[in-house]
């Protein structure tokens, strides 16, 4: 802290003395009044009544009703006085109290500790509201960061294990170990694939967070879209041999980017893919609900247990970090696709009624105007 900034007075003293400032000012103003206009009026209202007096009987008349005004005066602003000073000692303490209270723990915001949380003064709804408010903001601001240290952890894990696989590679092509051969240049070529996703991945989610994704929305059948995104995947499912059911109730059209929401179709349909084992089947549903066209894709899978549902579309959060990264996940699929839905409005919602009963994942769009 600056010597300057030490050497202000503080808000308790500026407002302690502004209000002794007020008050001197009204005594003044009293004193002059009851001084030279008081004893005025009194004259005047004197002679009014006729009664008849000698000067010096005037003079004294006078000079009691001055002297009586001026003490009743002077003992009524001391104890007024007194007592505002008081008042406003006890009200300028309880506010600086509550305003260094909140300076320390935006201190303590600034330095990167977000634990600290201020306490209501008792001193109306506005400071209710400002301690509210900043409690809220520490702990968004404590999630944030705590979702930043993750993701950066599990970035580095990401990028980790596809460039080790490429410098193993090539350090054993070097050493006349392996030849650059076909099955190299692919396991090479894989491992960049892989790190190129991620960057992709990464860069669409910070755009749908952020507004910026490029998005062409345009009127289309909400069946149609369902069949692109089965169509694609189908070969992936027999592939493993797990049975791709579609059921498709309604034709009514959305208003919508056919590829990006083909790109979340997919991305949910993968996810089902690597969570349900062969034999077994995953449902894409698509229906009218009210004026919400709903997409459900439902498995019979592993299932997901309750305490990770709110935290399946943080990214690079998994359920089964290890199981995931052998199938290929990169943790951030449905960060993306829920970005990019609630960019158009929507909701991406998932239930599961626990593990070893399936999951299932709804997207809700809007219907398009007639």
């Amino acid at each position: 802290m600056s010597d300057r900034v030490r050497g202000r007075a503080g808000f308790a003293a500026r407002l302690l003395a502004a209000q002794a400032l007020v008050l001197v000012a009204g005594a003044v103003t009293t004193w002059v009044v009851a001084s030279f206009v008081g004893p005025s009026i009194f004259r005047v209202h004197l002679n009014r009544a006729g009664i008849s007096h000698t000067a010096t009987e005037a003079h004294h008349v006078e000079e009691a009703f001055s002297s009586a005004l001026l003490i009743s005066i002077s003992v009524a602003l001391l104890a007024a006085t007194a007592t505002a000073l008081a008042v406003t000692w006890y009200f300028t303490r309880r506010v600086k109290r509550s305003i260094g209270q909140v300076a320390s723990a935006a201190a303590e915001v600034a330095a990167g500790r977000y634990d600290d949380r201020v306490a209501d003064p008792g001193l109306g709804a506005e400071f209710a509201t400002l301690a509210n408010s900043y409690n809220s903001l520490a702990q968004r601001l404590g999630n944030v960061e705590a979702t930043r240290r993750r993701m950066l952890a599990d970035l580095a894990h990401e990028m980790r294990t596809p460039l080790a696989t490429v410098d193993a590679h090539l350090e054993a092509v070097e050493d006349g170990v392996r030849s650059l051969d076909r099955d190299t240049l692919s396991v090479i070529r894989l491992s960049t694939r892989r790190l190129g996703r991620l960057a992709e991945d990464i860069a669409a989610v910070s755009e749908a967070e952020e507004g910026t994704l490029d998005i062409h929305r345009q009127r289309v059948a909400a069946s149609t879209l369902a069949t692109a995104a089965s169509e694609s995947a189908r070969d992936r499912f027999v592939a493993k041999g797990v049975y791709l059911d579609t059921d498709l109730t309604t034709n009514d059209p959305v208003l919508a980017d056919p590829d990006r929401i083909g790109q979340v179709l997919g991305n949910l349909l993968d996810n089902a893919l690597r969570h349900t084992p062969p034999g077994a089947t995953v449902t894409l549903r698509c229906r009218c609900r009210d004026r919400w066209v709903e997409y459900a894709i439902a498995d019979t899978g592993e299932g997901i247990a309750p305490e990770h549902l709110t935290h399946l579309f943080d990214r690079f959060y998994r359920v089964d970090t290890a199981r995931d990264r052998n199938r290929g996940g990169s943790g951030i699929g449905l960060s993306i696709s829920k970005a990019i839905v609630e960019a158009h409005g929507g909701t991406l919602t998932a239930a599961s009624p626990g593990p070893g009963h399936g999951a299932t994942f709804t997207v809700r769009l809007a219907l398009a105007s007639p």
